[in-house]
C-alpha cells in the first residue's frame, strides 16, 4: 500500500473500547477526512490524493468492518454498524488528530456515513462532497424493479446471518471482482494493487460479516434514524456538493440533486462522465469538481 501512496503514514486509533479505525495521513493544510465505499477501502484514494494533498492535511480511513479497521461483532438491532456509530468512529478520528472542524469527502458507504455524521455533529462539518449515492430513506422508499436489480446487494447481503456471510467468505475475491466488475466501467480503471488489497481485507476474518451488518444497519436502524430527522424537521447544514456518475444506476433511478435539496439547505451538484467509481474511474474530473469546492473561503 505504501507505493499507493507515497510520504504518507498509518496508524489505528482507538474509538472504543476494542475498536480500532486503521488511519492513513498525509499533505499540509485544512483538515479533509476521506472515506470509502463497498467492498473497498480507503485505497480508492490513491489516484486523487496527491492532487488533494498539496491542499489539505489528509485523512484516509477504512470504516469499521472493512479494510484493516475492527470488526466488531454484530447485535440483534445492528446498532455496532449503524450510521450513527460509524460516524461517531470517525469524529473520534479526527479529534485524535486534533482536526475540531473538518471537511469530508466520500463514496458510497462512506457517503452514508459522512451524512449521518454531518447531521449529528454539524458544529464539526464544515464542507461535504459525497459520490454517487442519494439519501438512503429515499433511495429505500423508492425502490423499484430496475434499482432492485441493479443493487441485488444491498438485499442479498441483508438476509440474516450466517447465509450471505458464507457465501462471500467462499470466495472473497471473486465476490471483488464480481461486485465491482459488473458495474458500466468493468474492472479496467482499477490499479491491480489496489484491487488485490480489496480483495486480501476481503478475505480476513470478520470482513463479509462486517460489511453484511453495515447493510443490515442500512435497511432498519439507520432508516429508524432517518424518519427521525425527517419528522424532525432536521436537515443538513453544511454546505454539499453531490456528484455521481451519468453513467451508473443512481443517475438511472433517482435524482439525486432533487433528493439531497429534499433535506439539505445548500446544495449543488452535477452528473460526471463516468460510473460508479468516480475517484478511479475519472480522478480528474472529480478533483476539477470538488476541489473549487473544498477550497472555497
Amino acid at each position: 500500500m505504501e507505493d499507493l501512496f507515497p510520504g504518507f503514514s498509518t496508524q489505528d486509533l482507538t474509538t472504543e473500547p476494542g475498536v480500532h479505525i486503521r488511519v492513513r495521513t498525509g499533505g499540509r493544510g485544512a483538515p479533509l477526512l476521506l472515506l470509502h465505499g463497498h467492498p473497498q477501502t480507503h485505497a480508492i484514494w490513491h489516484k486523487v490524493a496527491p492532487a488533494l494533498a498539496a491542499h489539505f492535511t489528509l485523512v484516509l480511513a477504512d470504516l469499521r468492518g472493512y479494510g484493516d479497521s475492527a470488526r466488531p461483532a454484530g447485535d440483534a438491532g445492528h446498532l455496532a454498524h449503524s450510521k450513527r456509530t460509524m460516524a461517531r468512529d470517525m469524529l473520534h478520528v479526527m479529534r485524535s488528530l486534533g482536526h475540531e472542524r473538518f471537511s469530508v469527502l466520500a463514496h458510497d458507504r462512506g457517503a452514508r456515513v459522512a451524512h449521518r455524521l454531518a447531521l449529528d455533529h454539524a458544529a464539526a462539518v464544515r464542507r461535504l462532497v459525497l459520490l454517487d449515492i442519494a439519501p438512503t430513506l429515499a433511495m429505500y422508499e423508492q425502490t423499484g424493479e430496475a434499482f432492485a436489480r441493479a443493487y441485488w446487494h444491498w438485499f442479498f447481503l441483508i438476509q440474516p446471518a450466517p447465509l450471505p456471510e458464507r457465501l462471500i467468505a467462499a470466495d472473497p475475491a471473486a465476490y471483488v471482482r464480481d461486485v465491482m466488475g459488473r458495474r458500466s466501467a468493468g474492472l479496467a480503471p482499477f490499479d491491480p494493487r489496489a484491487l488485490a488489497e480489496y480483495q486480501r481485507t476481503l478475505a480476513l476474518p470478520g470482513t463479509a460479516h462486517g460489511i453484511c451488518e453495515d447493510y443490515r444497519a442500512s435497511a432498519g436502524i439507520d432508516l429508524e434514524h432517518d424518519r427521525t430527522d425527517r419528522d424532525r424537521g432536521v436537515r443538513l447544514a453544511a454546505p454539499l456538493l453531490a456528484l455521481w456518475g451519468r453513467d451508473g444506476v443512481v443517475h438511472r433511478c433517482f435524482q439525486p440533486l432533487a433528493e439531497w435539496r429534499r433535506v439539505a439547505d445548500d446544495v449543488r451538484g452535477e452528473a460526471l462522465p463516468c460510473g460508479h467509481y468516480i475517484a478511479e474511474e475519472a480522478p480528474d474530473v472529480l478533483l476539477q469538481a470538488a476541489l473549487p469546492f473544498l477550497t472555497a473561503a
